[in-house]
């Protein structure tokens, strides 16, 4: 929460009250945890402690998940949809309502510029929005039977309790990818955010308190993956897990659900190539590997953290990514002038710099960067310089492994056979791009990139009307769009006999 926020000159000033007391959301009351246990969070831009989130238990995880647990069985599972859809459409408003609100509290912990952090309340609300008109036109189908005198038709259910498990690099935007269709579909929910990034994911539960969702169906508890997060997952009464984070973690948690079959959806890791041909526009290939890399100083998913190049243009592709990469601007995440933030935790500082010494000790060659930010006002944060390697080759482990930070591999290819081959040889399949201005080349290359999502002379842009997720080792299930809801529910047959008789 903040108060007296203003703006001066291009940056956005504003005092977090610290002692703001933040609670558990466990059946619709705010508590403490049960040993009154509390955790501090870090502004990565300063590395000043500040807030404060409760530690819950494996007793609160319990509690929250038996709340849930009652909410559908007894009320919130046999909802209309109307209520459902009323409901997101309340909370829509009132995340509109609080929106810069929402997007300091997440720049504060994660430390992400708030021009791309402060947008994520209306995105919020498009997606509320968007989920509240699918939970008034959730259908099954009819056809005709192939069995006389039968009427067959198929019924789309809430599959019910969902644990989400969500992380600090987006809490509120990945966070929405789960909670608005879990709710538009009929579940309750119980919400595990990234230690990291826990108070905004607190005040989101404050807003759907708000908003009028009944007792138990919206339950948000704080802290480590031991025991906060083992808990959960483990819980017997959990019906469905959605989780996003690293893909080792990921294959852990379905390990855990699989000895139960809960269902599970799961957003992982990624190592997505950015391809650029020979005839691509250089200047907008050139920043769509800055988009790709750099934006959230890398810390997403959909990174474009191979960069492939065509043999031919690489010198020159090499002299104006420099260009552009040296002029960056490192700076206070508040500042509207400020281009790359710093990474969201020491951990994660202490991992991309370990990435780099990894790479160096590889023969890779740093373009930009190589190291962290010594800048004296950059000094108390967790910066990374910007940094693009050259030499490398697709078996190393800076091509293989995600760094998630502002770290690109560059490798060189020769034709579009070469290029496929390089995409592809990964564990991983979540994203890629084409850059070329042969529009038969980009509809020969799409299908060859094993990935969920692919773009063409762009990178890094969604819509929540549209599914997102990854092949092979990117995870399973989609996110977003109709897709998302269906993630949420399950699919039943109903077959009505109209005067057959028994014969046995």
């Amino acid at each position: 929460m903040t108060s007296g926020t203003v703006v001066e000159g291009s940056v956005w000033v504003g005092e977090l009250a610290s002692d703001r007391p933040y609670k558990l959301l466990i059946d619709g009351e705010f508590v403490d945890a049960e040993d009154g246990q509390t955790f501090q969070c870090e502004y990565p831009f300063t590395g000043e402690l500040w807030g404060q989130a409760p530690l819950a238990s494996a007793g609160d995880v319990d509690r929250a998940v038996r709340a849930a647990r009652r909410a559908f069985d007894y009320g919130w599972g046999q909802s209309k949809p109307i209520e459902r859809a009323t409901l997101l459409r309340r909370l829509r408003d009132l995340v509109i309502r609080d929106a810069e609100n929402l997007g300091l509290l997440q720049v504060h912990e994660n430390g992400k510029l708030l021009s791309e952090m402060g947008q994520t309340g209306f995105g919020l609300a498009r997606l509320a929005d968007f989920m509240a008109g699918l939970a008034e036109s959730t259908h099954g189908y009819t056809s005709p039977s192939n069995l006389d005198k039968m009427v067959s038709y198929t019924l789309r259910e809430p599959i019910g309790v969902v644990a989400a498990i969500t992380p600090w690099n987006s809490p509120l935007g990945l966070l929405a990818w789960k909670l608005f269709p879990a709710l538009a579909a009929g579940n309750t929910i119980v919400i595990k955010p990234s230690e990291v990034t826990p108070l905004s994911t607190l005040r989101l539960g404050e807003l759907c308190v708000e908003a009028g969702f009944p007792r138990g169906v919206v339950n948000v508890v704080t802290g480590y993956g031991n025991p906060t997060g083992a808990a959960l997952v483990e819980h017997p009464l959990v019906d469905k897990i959605a989780f996003t984070g690293s893909t080792a973690t990921g294959q852990a948690i379905a390990k855990v659900a699989a000895g139960r079959t809960a269902r599970v959806s799961l957003e992982l890791g990624g190592k997505s190539p950015n391809i650029i041909f020979d005839d691509a526009d250089l200047d907008l290939a050139v920043g769509g590997v800055m988009a790709g890399i750099f934006s959230a100083s890398g810390q997403t998913c959909m990174a474009g953290s191979r960069i492939l190049v065509q043999r031919s243009i690489s010198d020159e592709f090499f002299d104006r990514l420099a260009t552009r990469i040296n002029a960056l601007k490192l700076g206070d995440p508040l500042d509207s002038s400020s281009q790359i933030s710093p990474v969201a935790s020491r951990a994660q500082l202490a991992k991309v710099l370990s990435y780099i010494d990894i790479a160096k000790n590889e023969g890779a060659e740093a373009l930009t960067g190589g190291g962290r930010a010594d800048a004296p006002e950059l000094a108390n944060g967790f910066f990374v310089k910007p940094t693009i390697f050259l030499n490398v080759t697709n078996d190393a482990r800076i091509a293989r492994e995600e760094v998630f930070g502002p770290v690109g591999a560059v490798i060189r290819f020769d034709d579009e056979d070469d290029a496929a081959r390089i995409a592809n040889d990964t564990i991983y399949g979540l994203a890629g791009a084409i850059w070329t201005e042969n529009l038969r080349r980009a509809h020969r290359m799409i299908p060859r990139v094993r990935g969920g999502t692919i773009w063409v002379n762009n990178y890094r842009i969604g819509e929540y009307t549209r599914p997102f997720g990854g092949f092979k080792q990117s995870g399973l299930g989609r996110e977003q769009g109709i897709d998302a809801l269906h993630e949420y529910t399950e699919n039943k047959s109903v077959f009505i006999d109209l005067g057959n008789q028994m014969r046995f």
